[in-house]
């Protein structure tokens, strides 16, 4: 599943390609061909993200929400848009091009209740200028759920998922296992700074790196990461490899249902 970065990247593409202008809305699939009808020939006038939810909203109060899931994908396109290949849910065209959106876990028109419903029950977002990390630090410091968990759950930060959480929490030498109640105020200070910089980094450039300066294939002389997912990482499927910073072997394991990822040497468990 996309994580957040990737979701305020989307915002900005079609606030570049079809914000203030008319858009023509359609669903080749026919799936959304009512909320379609809803939003064609209207005008965009804003695009924006919270955590990993795309809101896109038009001049009438009306909110197009989506949220991609695991399958979902985004293309755009300049120019004329192509016949439909393949199962498009939407397709906004407009003078600068177009976007096809597929599988998503949901697509819906949205009424301004009903957005500030869906806010309301997500936590903040680092990539947020509103966003307020003492929200999350209330939950999080009297919670006895692990902080690797936490972290996870998009009602108390929204944004970060299974890449994010590992590399921030051995970013700050943290056990992902540690309960939230135990985690030291100072400790989510670092955590929340990280992550706002980690993910606006995401942002800029299309991909997730966490390594430090130090830790790069260049500083190190080590090849670089080859990985579906791009970037350069700490731990995050890196399993049995040697940590970038002590050596020790990277430790993996499940914690609720997902996988984990840690440094048994630079976080250790807390005693």
């Amino acid at each position: 599943m996309p994580e957040g970065h990737t979701i305020h990247r989307l915002a900005a593409e079609h606030q570049l390609m079809f914000g203030g202008r008319p858009v023509s809305a359609s669903s080749p699939q026919g799936r959304f061909a009512g909320g379609a009808a809803v939003l064609d020939g209207r005008v965009l006038a804003d695009a924006d993200a919270h955590g990993k939810h795309l809101l896109l909203g038009f001049g009438d109060d009306r909110v197009l929400h989506v949220h991609l899931g695991i399958y979902g994908k985004y293309m755009f396109g300049t120019g004329p848009a192509p016949v439909p290949v393949g199962v498009v849910r939407l397709r906004l065209e407009g003078a600068g091009g177009y976007a096809d959106l597929r599988g998503p876990n949901t697509c819906e028109v949205l009424e301004p209740g009903e957005v500030k419903l869906l806010r309301d029950r997500l936590g903040p977002d680092p990539l947020r200028a509103d966003a307020d990390p003492e929200v999350a630090w209330r939950r999080i410091g009297r919670s006895r759920t692990p902080v690797g968990v936490l972290l996870m759950d998009q009602s108390v930060v929204a944004g970060p998922g299974n890449i994010y959480r590992a590399e921030v929490l051995f970013r700050q030498g943290v056990d992902p296992r540690l309960p939230g109640r135990r985690l030291a105020r100072e400790q989510w200070v670092g955590i929340w700074a990280d992550l706002v910089v980690l993910m606006a980094d995401g942002v800029r450039a299309g991909r997730i790196d966490t390594v430090r300066p130090e830790h790069t294939p260049e500083a190190m002389g080590r090849p670089p990461r080859v990985d579906g997912h791009g970037g350069e990482v700490y731990v995050y499927r890196r399993a049995g490899q040697p940590c970038l910073v002590c050596g020790t072997a990277v430790a993996a394991g499940e914690l609720a249902g997902r996988n984990l990822f840690w440094c048994p040497g630079c976080q250790p468990p807390a005693g």
